[in-house]
Parts: structure tokens; C-alpha cells; sequence
């Protein structure tokens, strides 16, 4: 197995297991997330160094500052936000973007079918509009009524959406090369 079939193989397994466990208890353990993290920079030290090891850091800060504004207004769970900076370490900084934004486009599938589903499409939009008024007139804060501290409002398994966009990422450099 080559180098990039063994990154491929390790970071499709840390997302599959995170998606399973997210659908199923809307939590990602930190035994999975941590994990990955340091089998991410150490697999890539094992094959490239300090350079590899740099690359993984630089992936994983990348992933964890990105998606930390999202944990502090609540918008995503801090397991998210721990599994974003471990795919970082994975794949580095540049496939990382792909992954956070194929992550983001899934979710927004799985949250337009799922509000379709429920038939809480007007809701939904309502809670936009007050994210965006408030958002307009006090900046980026924390909403207490529309965020994930919310027992009535549906939440999405954001490790389904991550596994996904990895998936669609692994089968695209396959494809390309």
C-alpha cells in the first residue's frame, strides 16, 4: 500500500466511525477525534519527516481555527470542531478547504431535506431571519433560541456530512489521478 492509500485509508476510517457514532448519538467522542489527530501527524512524521509532520500541523491548525468561530456561537459541536482539526492532520491544509466546504455543502443538502421532511421549512427560515437581524445589529454573538443549546430545534449529524465530502474528496484525486 502506498503512502497516500495508507493517509486515505486511516482519515476514511476516523470519518466513517465519526459519522456512525454522530448519527446515531449527535456526538463525536473525543477517543476518535484525538486519536486521529496524533495517528494524522504521526503517520505523516513516519513518512515525511518534519516535513510531513509540518504538514499535518498545518492542516489541523487550519481545520481548528476555521471552524472554531462556528463552536463559539454554537453552531457546531465542539466534537466538530476536534474531527475538522483531525481530517486536517490527514489530508493538510490545502485538501482540507475541499473537505470543510464539501462538509458545509452536504450539510446544507441534509438540512434542506430534512426541514422539507419535517415540514419545518417556515420555522427555518424564520430562525434565519433572526440570525441575520441579530447578527446586523449586535455582530457575531450567540443566540440563545436558535443554537445547538436548543432541545426543540434539529440539529444534523455534521460527522455524516464531513465522512461524505471526504468520501467525494478521496474519489475525486482517485479520479484525477
Amino acid at each position: 500500500m502506498s503512502a497516500e492509500q495508507t493517509v486515505w485509508s486511516f482519515v476514511l476510517t476516523v470519518t466513517g466511525v465519526a459519522a456512525f457514532v454522530d448519527f446515531r448519538t449527535q456526538k463525536i467522542p473525543n477517543w476518535l477525534t484525538v486519536t486521529g489527530l496524533f495517528a494524522g501527524i504521526t503517520l505523516h512524521a513516519l513518512m515525511g519527516g518534519w516535513a510531513g509532520a509540518n504538514l499535518a500541523l498545518e492542516g489541523a491548525s487550519l481545520g481548528l481555527a476555521l471552524v472554531l468561530p462556528l463552536v463559539l456561537l454554537r453552531a457546531l459541536g465542539a466534537g466538530d470542531w476536534k474531527l475538522m482539526g483531525a481530517v486536517g492532520a490527514f489530508v493538510g491544509p490545502v485538501l482540507l478547504l475541499f473537505v470543510l466546504f464539501g462538509s458545509f455543502c452536504v450539510a446544507g443538502l441534509m438540512a434542506m431535506v430534512r426541514m422539507t421532511w419535517s415540514g419545518r421549512v417556515k420555522e427555518t427560515f424564520r430562525n434565519v431571519i433572526v440570525l441575520v437581524r441579530g447578527f446586523i445589529s449586535f455582530g457575531l454573538r450567540r443566540n440563545a433560541q436558535v443554537s445547538l443549546d436548543n432541545p426543540q430545534l434539529m440539529k444534523l449529524p455534521f460527522g455524516v456530512a464531513v465522512a461524505v465530502s471526504t468520501m467525494i474528496c478521496f474519489l475525486a484525486a482517485c479520479w484525477v489521478l
